[in-house]
């Protein structure tokens, strides 16, 4: 569960940017305008990062309604059900394939080629095992919103695992052999909850 103040921060940031795009006065505009001042502030200083790096993390800010942004990850199991995790460049460490979902593509269609961008593995969607809201969770603290999609994919052929520009390795692991994993994308639960989903097809989704 992340921190309150940056749960509130979070909150006045996304009423503040809805509000200067639905505002029709200019003194309507100035008052949400200030308002996400200072919440960008707020923001800046709970993340150590200088104000203008939470204008990089969203940069459609005021242009509609402010909604949380969509994360898609997968989880694929080999022949002796081990799990595909991919290595990220950025932090070294381990999560299941994924990222942002495109605009234009189903969540399906987004985590096929999330999969196959980070893994060069070929996959189809089966069925959706977990939503997370990730402020709920254990993840690293994140200045923005996200819902978390989590999909049990099956192989479409054989090929070994390769990374992708933006990871530096891909393999299969055994359920009692994971490796530190990369907690701002993937918790243990969220490896779990795969396993479990693929031993038991009838378990329920997990969601907030």
């Amino acid at each position: 569960m992340e921190d309150r103040w940056l749960a509130w921060a979070k909150r006045l940031h996304a009423i503040a940017a809805t509000g200067l795009h639905y505002a029709e006065g200019p003194f309507d505009r100035e008052r949400y305008a200030e308002a996400a001042s200072i919440a960008s502030e707020m923001l800046a200083a709970l993340a150590d990062v200088p104000p203008r790096r939470i204008r990089e993390l969203v940069p459609d800010f005021a242009r509609g309604y402010a909604t949380p942004l969509v994360e898609v990850r997968g989880a694929i199991f080999d022949r002796d059900a081990r799990i595909l995790l991919v290595r990220e460049a950025s932090d070294g460490r381990w999560t299941l394939p994924g990222g942002f979902a495109d605009v234009g593509r189903s969540p399906g269609e987004n985590i096929v080629k999330e999969v196959f961008e980070e893994a060069s593995v070929r996959v189809d969607a089966q069925a959706l095992y977990a939503v997370r809201h990730k402020a709920r969770h254990r993840y690293d603290a994140d200045t923005r919103d996200f819902y978390k999609l989590f999909f049990l994919c099956e192989r479409l052929d054989e090929a070994a695992p390769r990374p992708g520009p933006e990871t530096t390795d891909a393999a299969f692991f055994a359920e009692d052999a994971i490796p530190p994993l990369s907690t701002g994308r993937t918790l243990p639960e969220d490896v779990a909850a795969a396993f479990a989903r693929a031993r038991d097809p009838s378990r329920p989704v997990e969601f907030d």
